[in-house]
């Protein structure tokens, strides 16, 4: 039994090594039916994906942060007068732009309220572009290729009918096939990639603004705590 059982599991394998091997000719021949604008959006996803993970990466994992929970630590240190702490709290997480936005406001925290909050606002322009990096470039990248894929479309169909001037008779209707066949190949493709470049725009797009929130919210927070941390200190009658 055991026998007849890796020999079921070695015929899966072969037929699914087959099918994939089926699979990436069929790939081969749409790409090379579709041409050189195919060739030129394979290029454009390659570069879509790219940018899709080194964008997830940071807006999920490097640059994000439980703002919340985190803002719930530091302000509990300010309210205890434990800055030192708050700014090592700060520097345990030095990828998160959030951390790095609170850091420069704590690190002037007993420099006055004008500089507490020039330094908030200095550091969080900075962050902002690292934020939002080439995350507007997934949309341009979606429109690029379906106006590549259109370009594929309308030469393919040129040259399906430059063909039938010249072919035989009996070569005209393979002829118009494969023509159109290019034609829809790369209408479809470029549709499939901005599709792609669309959908990940939104995801990311909606994470990275959900970080700026956060900074700006919890920033401007921070400010207004040190603001009365400073005035608190003040001499009477100053």
């Amino acid at each position: 039994m055991l026998a007849d059982m890796g020999l079921l599991s070695a015929a899966q394998a072969h037929s699914g090594l087959e099918g994939l091997i089926l699979i990436m000719a069929e790939l081969g021949h749409i790409i090379k039916l579709g041409g050189t604008p195919m060739m030129i959006n394979i290029i454009f996803l390659l570069v879509s994906i790219a940018i899709v993970i080194d964008r997830m990466i940071a807006v999920f994992f490097q640059l994000n942060l439980n703002g919340e929970r985190f803002m719930a630590q530091v302000e509990k240190l300010v309210v205890s007068d434990n800055i030192d702490k708050a700014v090592k709290l700060c520097n345990a997480a030095p990828k998160s732009a959030l951390a790095r936005v609170l850091r420069a406001g704590l690190t002037r925290a007993n420099r006055g309220v004008l500089e507490i909050g020039n330094a908030i606002e200095e550091e969080t322009l900075s962050v902002t572009p690292t934020i939002m990096k080439r995350i507007a470039a997934l949309w341009s990248m979606a429109n690029i290729t379906v106006l590549v894929g259109l370009a594929g479309t309308v030469l393919g169909l040129i040259n399906a009918f430059k063909a039938l001037s010249f072919a035989a008779p009996e070569k005209k209707s393979a002829l118009l096939t494969e023509g159109i066949s290019e034609a829809m190949y790369n209408t479809l493709f470029g549709l499939v990639i901005a599709v792609f470049c669309i959908f990940f725009h939104l995801v990311i797009s909606s994470q990275a603004k959900r970080i700026v929130e956060e900074i700006e919210f919890f920033s401007l927070k921070l400010e207004n705590m040190l603001a009365r941390r400073a005035v608190a200190e003040l001499p009477e009658g100053r």
